[in-house]
Formats: C-alpha cells, sequence, structure tokens
C-alpha cells in the first residue's frame, strides 16, 4: 500500500476515535482503540514495538526506545494527549524514524477540540526532513525543528 494512502487511512482512524471518544483521555486509552480500529481494517501494527539503539555498530540498548504503534512496518504513529505538541515532540518522532529507518512519522494529539490541529506528519529521508501539519487531509509544510 502507497504511503500517502496509508497514512490517510490512519488519519480516518484517528479522527474516528477522536470523534468517539473526545480530547482529553489518557493516551493509553486513544492507543488501545486505535490498535482496535487499524486492526479491524486488515492492517498490520505493531503495539510498544521495541527499538533497539546502536552506537557505533554496538548495541547499547535492547529497548531503548518503544514505538507507540508501528503499521505496515512504514508508518511509525506517536500519540499524545498535552495541552499543546512542543517542538521536543516533533524531534522525537524524527529520532524515532532515523533510528528505526522508516519513511514516515504521525505525530498525533487527542487533545485538541478539532484532532486536525493536532496532527503533524514528519517525514525521513536522506537529503530532507519535512515537517507537515495536516488539515482536512491535505498537508501544508512547515519545519520540522519550530
Amino acid at each position: 500500500m502507497e504511503l500517502n494512502e496509508l497514512t490517510s487511512k490512519i488519519i480516518g482512524v484517528a479522527i474516528n476515535v477522536h470523534k468517539e471518544l473526545g480530547p482529553g483521555l489518557l493516551e493509553s486509552v486513544y492507543q488501545s482503540c486505535m490498535e482496535i480500529e487499524l486492526k479491524d481494517m486488515g492492517l498490520k501494527i505493531e503495539s510498544e514495538a521495541a527499538l533497539p539503539v546502536f552506537y557505533h555498530g554496538q548495541k547499547i540498548a535492547e529497548e531503548g526506545f518503544r514505538l507507540d504503534i508501528l503499521v505496515e512496518n512504514q508508518i511509525i504513529i506517536e500519540l499524545k494527549s498535552v495541552v499543546q505538541i512542543q517542538p521536543v515532540h516533533k524531534k522525537q518522532l524524527l529520532t524515532y524514524l532515523r533510528i528505526a529507518n522508516k519513511p514516515l512519522g504521525l505525530l498525533i494529539n487527542f487533545n485538541q477540540t478539532m484532532l486536525k490541529e493536532g496532527i503533524t506528519r514528519i517525514s525521513n529521508s536522506p537529503s530532507h526532513t519535512e515537517c507537515t501539519e495536516v488539515s482536512e487531509f491535505s498537508v501544508i509544510s512547515n519545519e520540522c525543528n519550530k
């Protein structure tokens, strides 16, 4: 499945979960609901996937990080339920993408009145890192390090 199509499906799932539950719950609640919805769509997911860390070719941590959800072994979903996304949240996802060598990530903050305002798409490519805000399934570019 193409990345843009997969991204649209994930965003649709997140919007459905948000419509049903609303903002203000714990991240773990949204994560469980997202997992149910994504599996029901027939997508392959890994929840709390371990991400080992290597330094100079040596494994320094078997489970250095945990990815909230990995979809189709391509897209990392990082979930938040915070008042406001901070630059460190975007940098965290970008680091996960680089370490895991995955092409795309979605940072989703469920603590928004309108969920579309809480979705950021982050692309990992060797030549260019792109961080975009998602609005009504369209993408508006901005700098990732803001």
